[in-house]
């Protein structure tokens, strides 16, 4: 079965809010078997969505609106989906008014006769029951399509699919199975990945598909497979993450969406019963923020030192004046002194330092803008790598970021 996701509200084009429903519809959806083929944000306009309706009827079997079923005059969706289904008769529901006078009187809001319209619904919907807001959901079965209505209130939203929605879907249709298992890497780009798994990849079954999503440092790699044997389906993604695994596994980091560097990262530092510190002058305490993101933190992390200046980096960790003047903040020689003295003054196993260019200026420096220094000291030494992570700024932080922990979690894996 194939859906389309429909949301209606000018709020969502021009900004005011972002539209979360369709996330979560989509995977709520995926769980039991249906695909989702198009996602659409309209206008509160009955034209644009009667010809949203049509064109979707002519794509997929289950379309899903969300948006409009208020009780005031901006809230067409109701009118247009009678319009859509040429229903002219109405039914009003007597339950839908009982319920709408129990919530107003949970909060001492008097009953208005404006709010007996949300119970009136065209003949041709079967009422979805909203046991979290006023207005009902409605679902239309027309030409083998079925459309639902649903309010745009997240928690209503919510409420609605797994009440009424979903269960109607699995109680009616036939519906496959869609598994999906992602396997996590990290310090590779997106090329380069497919590059040592092309062979693989071309040789994967008909039914199971990979979908590559890169981020800054990190490429999700996503497998999925669609039949109608679960346990099938679950054999033959078993035997392949198993092949994948076996040819990127320097780079794999975890084999599901929680998975992260900072958290294996941690793992490997309880495993070995590690410490580590930071000293931080370009990220200004993301590293420390990253680290500590995970529960149980403060096992390994003991601390980090947020030295933005050159005053700062002398006074807190002591950094030479004649150092920095030599070989300016941003210098190899500064981030070493960093990292030693973070882990002397921490007593730790191991101290991540970095200092670089952001931009869009470069301070007191002759190195461009995007030129990172990351420093690793431990019992065995410093050591240094030097970057150039381009622009924009953002995106320089992030990647230094990425870049200590990858940094980080190899020196762990090598017991350096």
């Amino acid at each position: 079965m194939n859906a389309e996701i429909i949301t209606i509200g000018d709020e969502i084009l021009i900004g005011q809010i972002v539209d979360t429903n369709s996330q979560w519809i989509a995977i709520a959806l995926n769980k039991i078997g249906v695909s989702v083929m198009q996602i659409t944000s309209i206008q509160d306009e009955e034209q644009h969505i009667l010809d949203a309706l049509k064109e979707a009827e002519a794509r997929v079997d289950l379309v899903i609106v969300t948006g409009g079923l208020g009780p005031t005059n901006d809230d067409i969706t109701k009118k247009t989906l009678a319009t859509y289904f040429n229903d002219s008769e109405w039914i009003e529901y007597p339950e839908v008014i009982e319920h709408i006078k129990a919530l107003f009187k949970k909060i001492n809001h008097p009953f208005k006769e404006i709010q007996q319209y949300q119970a009136q619904l065209p003949s041709k919907a079967t009422c979805l029951k909203n046991e979290f807001g006023t207005a009902p959901g409605m679902w239309f079965y027309e030409n083998k399509k079925v459309f639902v209505s649903l309010p745009g209130v997240p928690y209503e939203m919510k409420g609605l699919m797994r009440n009424e929605v979903l269960p109607r879907i699995q109680q009616q249709f036939q519906l496959p199975f869609i598994i999906h298992k992602t396997v996590m890497t990290h310090g590779q780009g997106e090329s380069v990945i497919a590059g040592r798994i092309a062979n693989w990849e071309n040789n994967l079954p008909p039914f199971v598909k990979l979908a590559y999503l890169p981020s800054f440092g990190k490429v999700r790699l996503r497998v999925s497979a669609k039949g109608e044997n679960k346990q099938e389906l679950e054999r033959v993604l078993k035997e392949q993450l198993t092949a994948l695994n076996a040819l990127i596994s320097d780079v794999v980091i975890g084999f599901d969406t929680d998975a992260s560097i900072e958290k294996r990262v941690g793992e490997l530092l309880i495993e070995q019963r590690k410490t580590v510190c930071t000293a931080e002058s370009i990220t200004g305490g993301k590293i420390a923020a990253t680290l500590v993101s995970v529960a149980g933190a403060s096992s390994y992390f003991k601390g980090s030192f947020v030295t933005y200046s050159a005053e700062t980096k002398q006074s807190v960790l002591g950094v030479s004046v004649n150092l920095i003047e030599k070989h300016s903040v941003v210098s190899k020689e500064v981030v070493e002194a960093m990292a030693v003295s973070a882990r002397k003054k921490l007593a730790t196993d191991y101290a991540i330092a970095v200092t670089g260019n952001a931009g869009p200026t470069t301070d007191v420096t002759d190195k461009t803008v995007g030129v990172v220094y990351i420093a690793l000291a431990s019992k065995k030494g410093v050591f240094t790598e030097e970057f150039n992570f381009g622009q924009p700024r953002e995106k320089v932080i992030q990647r230094t970021v990425n870049k200590a922990l990858e940094i980080l979690q190899k020196k762990i894996l090598k017991n350096n």
